[in-house]
C-alpha cells in the first residue's frame, strides 16, 4: 500500500525530529500544509497510528504536560526513511492527472446561462483573492519567524499558482462579456436552450479501444 499524501507529510515531520501529534498538526498548519491535505486531528492521529502498525514510524515514550493528556512521540524508523524518499521521488518525477473538480466544472460550463457562469465565476475570484491574501499572510509570517525557506518552499508555488488561476479566470470573464467567447441562449421561463448546436452530435467519434480485462482493470471498477 502506498503512502498518502499526509503520509508523507507526518513522516516528513518525523524525519525532522520525534514528536508527538498534536505537535505535527500544529506545525503542518503553521507551514500551510493544511491547504495541500485534508488535515483533521482526527485523520492525523489515525495516519500515525496506521504509520507504526506497518513499521514506518515507532513510539519512544508517552509523556504528560501538567494537567494535559498524555501524549506519545514518535520517531521515524529506517524504512519510514527509505519509503518517505522513494515516494517524493515518485511525487516529484511524475505529473499525477489529480482529476480536479473545476476541470469538470469549466468543461460543462456551457450548460448554464452565461449570467449564472458570469456571477459564478465572480464569485470564485473573489474567493481566491481571499486565498491568495491567506498565503501571503503565512509567507510573512514565516519570514518573520526566520523559518528556513525549505520548510515552505510550496507557499510560493500556491501563490503563483492561484493568482494564474485568478487571472485566467478574469479572461474567460472578459471573454464573455465581450462576445468573444460564444455562449448559447436560454429560455428565462423554461430554462431549456434556445438556439441548438449540433457541434457535438456531428463530431466525430473514433473507434473505441476494447475495455482490458485484467485482474487489476476489474478491481479499479
Amino acid at each position: 500500500m502506498g503512502l498518502t499524501p499526509l503520509g508523507v507529510g507526518v513522516l516528513a515531520l518525523l524525519e525532522e525530529r520525534p514528536m508527538h501529534p498534536y505537535e505535527m498538526y500544529q506545525l503542518l498548519v503553521s507551514r500551510g500544509q493544511d491547504r495541500l491535505v485534508k488535515l483533521r486531528p482526527g485523520s492525523l492521529y489515525h495516519t500515525v497510528s496506521r504509520l507504526a502498525e506497518r513499521e514506518l514510524v515507532r513510539s519512544e515514550g508517552v509523556d504528560r504536560d501538567g494537567n494535559r493528556p498524555e501524549r506519545t512521540t514518535y520517531r521515524i524508523t529506517d524504512y519510514g526513511r527509505e519509503s518517505l524518499r522513494t515516494r517524493v521521488s515518485q511525487m516529484l518525477t511524475e505529473p499525477a492527472q489529480e482529476y480536479p473538480e473545476f476541470s469538470v466544472a469549466l468543461a460543462e460550463a456551457h450548460n448554464l446561462p452565461k449570467e449564472d457562469v458570469l456571477a459564478l465565476l465572480r464569485e470564485r475570484v473573489s474567493r481566491l483573492e481571499a486565498d491568495l491574501a491567506d498565503i501571503e499572510s503565512i509567507i510573512e509570517a514565516a519570514l518573520a519567524r526566520k523559518s528556513k525557506r525549505r520548510y515552505w518552499i510550496v507557499l510560493p508555488y500556491l501563490h503563483a499558482t492561484t493568482g494564474a488561476q485568478i487571472e485566467w479566470v478574469n479572461g474567460f470573464i472578459a471573454d464573455l462579456i465581450s462576445g468573444e467567447m460564444e455562449w448559447a441562449e436560454f429560455d428565462p421561463a423554461t430554462g431549456g436552450r434556445i438556439d441548438t448546436d449540433d457541434e457535438a452530435c456531428s463530431a466525430h467519434v473514433p473507434d473505441a479501444e476494447p475495455m482490458p480485462h485484467s485482474a487489476e482493470s476489474a478491481r479499479k471498477i
